[in-house]
């Protein structure tokens, strides 16, 4: 019975998968245990940085890809890889320096805020875009309505009914209305007199009522009710 390709395909990433994370496992052990870690904590910096890979991994398999995932993806590379590198004879193990112990020493408080981070931080979606309004494929068809018959208009005008006349207002006859009696000063009278008979004198004619009211100088009420008393 021939096995499937897909299944041999499969058993090779696994065991490929095994091989690279027992060989990472091993160097981080032994790069904290250089750095002064000895005992069960050594052990438990390899699982500390598996563990924030799969939160990584796990982060970006649910909510997509974003900038807080692919962060402490570089941080947990650079972490498992520079341990590898560490490890492959670049570093005298018997005497590592004093920064990289303080790294190590720092790493776990470092991956328990990653964790909390990917754990609880929202993922921030963009706004899916608004779908378009596409028309109906299938509007209704238009009913054709028939055309009214239009009614001829009548040959005969209609009467205009003659508009109403407005009856005129009363006039007043104005020989009948008496102007108001305009009081004047009998000084401004006597005056008057003098004035008027120093015309007659010069002219041999009665002064009229706009010389009068040159003469005086008053407002021709004045001069008329003066021309009234003069008369």
């Amino acid at each position: 019975m021939r096995t499937p390709t897909h299944s041999l395909r499969l058993d090779a990433v696994l065991v490929q998968a095994v091989i690279a994370g027992a060989l990472s496992f091993a160097h981080l052990h032994d790069l904290a245990a250089a750095a002064g870690q000895d005992g069960w904590k050594a052990w438990a910096y390899p699982i500390s940085v598996d563990l924030l890979l799969v939160a990584v991994w796990r982060r970006l398999r649910t909510d997509g890809p974003s900038r807080l995932a692919w962060c402490w993806f570089l941080i947990a590379l650079v972490a498992s890889l520079g341990a590898n590198i560490a490890t492959a004879g670049l570093l005298d193990l018997s005497d590592v320096p004093a920064w990289l112990r303080i790294l190590v020493a720092g790493w776990p408080a470092l991956a328990f805020l990653g964790g909390t981070l990917l754990a609880h931080t929202p993922a921030d979606h963009a706004p899916a875009p608004q779908a378009s309004a596409t028309p109906d494929p299938d509007p209704a068809p238009e009913v054709e309505r028939e055309p009214e018959p239009v009614s001829e208009p009548d040959p005969t005008p209609a009467a205009v009914p003659a508009p109403e006349e407005t009856p005129a207002l009363p006039v007043a006859d104005p020989a009948l209305v008496s102007p108001p009696a305009v009081p004047v000063p009998a000084a401004l009278v006597d005056h008057a007199r003098k004035v008027a008979a120093d015309h007659q004198e010069r002219t041999g004619a009665r002064i009229d009522t706009d010389t009068l009211r040159a003469r005086l100088g008053v407002p021709p009420h004045l001069a008329d009710a003066i021309a009234a008393q003069l008369a």
